[in-house]
């Protein structure tokens, strides 16, 4: 991890419900193509089935699996959107790496920011929408 910190970086920032991720990938691949997220291994740090493989889907989908090596600092939130974040970040640090490979990604949407988030609880109610149970008499 020390080595990697001397190096040229790609850095891009994700977003998804309250996580945050910030994601540097290293061109040169001098680590053999590692992810390493929170100083963990990835799968590691994301054991759920699938999430390993939806955070590498901008690497696959433009053929950069195991050629770069990529850290990432997560925070806030849950799995799911952690996940997602990671997810973006990579994709925005590749297109500063390569900005050819925009619309690659875009086609695949890995660019696109979910835009969903927890709705505010509203006065009167018990939750963001949920009413008290109507009682006529």
């Amino acid at each position: 991890m020390e080595e990697l910190q001397k190096q040229q970086y790609f850095e891009g920032i994700g977003r998804r419900k309250r996580s945050t991720a910030r994601v540097r990938i290293y061109p040169t691949g001098e680590g053999g193509g590692q992810f390493i997220v929170n100083g963990k291994e990835v799968k590691e740090y994301f054991t759920r089935f699938g999430d390993y493989e939806t955070l590498v889907g901008p690497l696959t989908d433009t053929d950069f699996a195991g050629k770069m090596d990529v850290t990432v600092l997560v925070m806030g939130g849950g799995v799911t959107g952690q996940t997602a974040a990671v997810r973006l970040g990579l994709a925005r640090a590749l297109v500063k790496y390569d900005e050819n490979l925009r619309s690659q990604l875009r086609v695949n949407n890995h660019m696109t920011r979910d835009p969903r988030v927890k709705e505010r609880k509203k006065p009167g109610l018990k939750r963001a929408r949920k009413a008290p149970t109507y009682t006529k008499r």
